[in-house]
């Protein structure tokens, strides 16, 4: 991928950018007067049909000393867009940063070339240029919308998007809030991509430390011990891999503020609430919960859902979730948003009066990676805490087909290709063996998957011992059953694939910059089944089109970004009905960035009744992708 334009820009021109954004939307302030309230204004609501947003840079001040960031009008968040759905909207988005800039509008169906991708959509938006884009609303629910170029979603462009409905919802609510979780660090995030490619667990103060080995050999014993040390150690992995980026530079958001900045929203008890989470996150998985207070789902990613009722969920970056809240009591109910590694959290308070507060719960402890996350399958649902089997290792580490263990392997000798016909009597069954193709053996992939499993019901590490209703994936489907067919034409078998020390991420063992674009025919229904086969947590998401997710007994779930957990297989349906050439990548921002992406295209034809192989193409699609 093309690197992107520095970061870090002279405070002059942050300056100028904001005056001059300031004075085109006739905000009647000056530059000073915008920095000085930057980050803790929360995010105006704009409604309508045309809107005009202008990107630009400011000082902002959320960790006690001031750093330069990226705004839309000013702000982080930028504004909230409030649109109704059968209208066409216009946004004229004006660049005044010193580098080409984007917006792509997140799980939003439009015209490919409204989607907002650098190098596949368009050319981006130029230096002091402005881009129209114009499309019409087919869809209603809560979605966002963010940069596409370089780091600047992680330096704060992103807002959220809120389209209502063109016919009455099944449901009332008497107030209807966004809340927009998002990650923040002072440093400059190039820095900390070069960081990650130097040492990839820099950020990571969860690892083990003498004492923990001391008070292992009194639990477990010496040798015991020595074994486990042994078996992670020769994998090159630590047990403690849970997030790449950690609170150690992290700051965490709600609606842009810090946790001391305690965002508020005040209520009258017994009022019906729709609280709209997004996760406009870089790099961060929240588990969300109201301690005393039950939340019920009504929507995920925008789509409507059959309602169930849960006190915990774990939110992958850029997926969103519509709960409905009803607090009776006449007091305070804190918003806890902790991290997936447990190294900080995001906060917030739903109180009928701003005197009143509640008390912010301690965060969990860090859990360590165990068997289900090595992809071992049914040896290891083992609850997060890490037990091993070590009386079968010896057989299983070899078949895992760890990078520094391949002299163990026994290379597959008819790898599955990453595209197949499904009129071919050779396509494998949902549930067949897991096949690992040539591509994976290299050094960009330091794991496979030996057994990855069916884990859609899985509440995922750190969740699993619960005494409270978590919500997964499998507790839901889409409200009115069914939107689209069951049967796919052909299967697409995707692997999740990286090497952690070395910070390389792609899929199938092939990063962007060497893959070939991975074409569908217009108007196909296809299966895609990706397998992870790393040890961390992967939101992918395919633009421009629905992810149906299989449930099993005939029940989908409509996405836009579907999370996969480590040692992960699931399967999902893919409708091609928008032609164009379109971003299919981890959303994870430095994952992306590291060569976890591809272009997909749609074009017209009939699919091709021979596999597609997944063979390299040395060729690139410029900035953003």
């Amino acid at each position: 991928m093309k690197t992107p334009q520095p970061f870090s820009l002279p405070r002059r021109r942050f300056v100028q950018g904001l005056a001059l954004g300031a004075a085109g939307l006739g905000l009647g302030v000056n530059a000073r007067a915008l920095l000085a309230n930057q980050g803790h204004t929360g995010a105006p609501t704009l409604s309508g049909d045309r809107f005009h947003l202008t990107l630009g840079g400011a000082d902002v001040n959320i960790t006690g000393k001031p750093r330069p960031a990226t705004t839309i009008n000013g702000g982080i968040p930028g504004p909230t867009l409030r649109w109704r759905e059968g209208d066409t909207v216009t946004l004229k988005v004006t660049n005044l940063l010193p580098e080409t800039s984007s917006i792509h509008w997140h799980g939003l169906l439009l015209p490919f070339e409204m989607d907002g991708v650098p190098g596949l959509s368009f050319d981006g938006i130029k230096p002091g240029e402005t881009f129209t884009y114009q499309f019409p609303i087919k869809q209603n629910g809560t979605y966002w919308y963010h940069s596409h170029s370089g780091f600047q979603e992680q330096t704060g462009i992103y807002g959220s998007i809120i389209i209502d409905p063109a016919t009455p919802e099944p449901f009332q609510v008497d107030r209807d809030e966004v809340v927009v979780l998002s990650d923040w660090s002072d440093e400059d995030p190039q820095h900390i991509y070069a960081t990650l490619k130097k040492l990839s667990h820099y950020y990571n103060f969860n690892e083990r430390t003498v004492f923990d080995t001391l008070r292992d050999f009194r639990d477990k014993g010496v040798v015991q011990t020595l074994k486990d040390r042994h078996m992670w150690n020769s994998m090159r992995m630590s047990q403690s891999d849970l997030a790449d980026v950690t609170g150690y530079t992290y700051t965490y958001l709600m609606n842009g503020q810090s946790p001391n900045g305690n965002w508020t929203c005040q209520f009258n008890p017994g009022e019906r609430i729709r609280l709209r989470f997004i996760n406009a996150s870089a790099m961060t998985f929240f588990d969300i919960r109201i301690p005393g207070l039950d939340m019920t789902v009504v929507a995920m990613d925008g789509q409507p859902v059959k309602p169930v009722d849960f006190h915990e969920v774990r939110l992958g970056v850029a997926e969103t979730l519509d709960v409905i809240v009803e607090p009776k009591d006449d007091r305070a109910y804190t918003l806890f948003a902790q991290s997936i590694d447990r190294s900080g959290f995001a906060r917030g308070t739903l109180t009928p009066d701003p005197a009143l507060s509640a008390a912010v719960p301690a965060m969990d402890a860090p859990p360590p990676l165990g068997h289900t996350e090595m992809g071992m399958g049914a040896m290891g649902h083992d609850s997060g805490h890490g037990a091993m089997d070590h009386g079968s290792m010896k057989h299983d580490m070899a078949a895992m087909g760890h990078g520094n263990m391949q002299h163990g392997k026994s290379h597959p000798s008819a790898a599955v290709p990453f595209a197949v016909d499904s009129r071919n009597p050779d396509l494998p069954p949902r549930d067949s063996a897991t096949e690992h193709a040539d591509s994976e053996f290299g050094p960009g992939v330091d794991m496979r998957a030996m057994a990855p499993a069916d884990m859609l019901d899985d509440p995922g590490i750190g969740l699993r011992d619960r005494s409270w209703k978590v919500l997964t994936y499998a507790d839901m489907e889409t409200r009115e059953g069914p939107p689209d067919s069951l049967h796919p034409d052909r299967e697409i078998v995707l692997h999740l694939t990286g090497n952690m020390s070395r910070y390389m991420w792609s899929f199938n063992g092939i990063p962007f910059a060497d893959s070939v674009p991975l074409e569908l025919y217009h108007n196909e229904r296809v299966r895609i089944t990706l397998v992870n086969d790393t040890m961390m947590t992967h939101p992918i998401h395919l633009h421009g089109l629905w992810s149906d997710l299989e449930l099993g007994d005939g029940k989908l779930l409509r996405k836009h970004t579907i999370t996969v957990k480590p040692g992960e297989k699931l399967s999902y349906l893919v409708r091609a009905d928008a032609l164009g050439r379109w971003a299919y990548h981890c959303h994870l921002l430095y994952h992306m960035e590291a060569g976890m992406f591809r272009e997909v295209r749609v074009v017209k034809g009939a699919p091709h009744k021979a596999p597609m192989p997944d063979h390299a193409n040395h060729h690139s699609h410029g900035e953003g992708a």
